[in-house]
């Protein structure tokens, strides 16, 4: 038997949601340094004291933010996760997948990076991280099963590993690329252009070097890779492109 809400809690719901999304707001008006929680109170109409009885702490609500963003993120997995792409190609879409997100999303990336760091996290209540990690793991879900479903075609050999020790890598690279990217400069002082066609080589590169058939011949190939990037994007997010209004677009190499 399905049970209800009642009147009281889906007010709270819908009070709750309203602030998350102050919360989302502000963050894109004035950065992270610049979330308040009198303000974020002000501007919902609510006195800060009301604010609190839902979130203890700011940092329980970014996580809150994050969360809500996380189910954002995951959509756009799914669309890769639930493709006919090979399974190869499938783990382009993935870094992909990340890569467009945090260009339609940027507070997200950067939020997440906050929340992350031991002074936020260990600040936050053990409920709110455990919400939010809930709704990250559907994500890893997704990879590790495009991983098995590469061992049990014989496009990869798993050499007696657990399935998500395939994607750890990717993921590294991913989350440490869109850092560089999002520290101003830093990508600058060393001359390094186009930052997503290198994250993306280097995927390719990465998939190589385990053996994950088929082996892409031309990795260092640009036209390739741009004309790779362009059908996928096509492919996988022409919606959500249309819908935010841009997509990933690889530079002259």
């Amino acid at each position: 038997m399905t049970k209800t809400r009642s009147g009281r809690e889906q007010a709270l719901a819908e009070r709750e949601q309203l602030f998350i999304e102050a919360t989302r707001q502000q963050l894109c008006d004035e950065g992270l340094l610049g979330v308040q929680m009198a303000a974020i109170a002000r501007s919902c109409n609510f006195a800060t004291g009301t604010l609190y009885h839902h979130f203890a702490s700011k940092e329980d609500l970014l996580i809150a933010v994050c969360t809500e963003l996380t189910t954002t993120r995951r959509e756009y997995f799914e669309k890769v996760a639930h493709s006919d792409l090979p399974n190869r190609d499938k783990m382009l879409g993935f870094a992909l997948a990340y890569s467009l997100f945090a260009q339609h999303y940027p507070e997200h990336f950067r939020l997440e990076q906050y929340i992350m760091t031991e002074v936020v996290w260990l600040a936050s209540s053990p409920s709110r991280r455990e919400q939010f990690l809930t709704a990250t793991q559907p994500i890893g879900r997704m990879v590790e099963q495009v991983v098995r479903d590469a061992i049990s075609s014989n496009e990869l050999e798993d050499h007696g590993q657990d399935p998500l020790t395939f994607s750890i890598g990717q993921w590294s690279m991913s989350m440490g690329m869109h850092t560089l990217i999002h520290a101003d400069g830093i990508l600058d002082m060393y001359d390094l252009k186009d930052p997503h066609r290198l994250l993306l080589r280097n995927v390719q590169l990465q998939l190589n070097a385990m053996q994950w058939q088929p082996l892409d011949d031309t990795p260092f190939d640009d036209d390739a890779l741009s004309s790779k990037v362009a059908s996928l994007c096509d492919t996988l997010f022409a919606e959500l492109c249309t819908e935010k209004g841009s997509c990933l677009k690889l530079g002259c190499a």
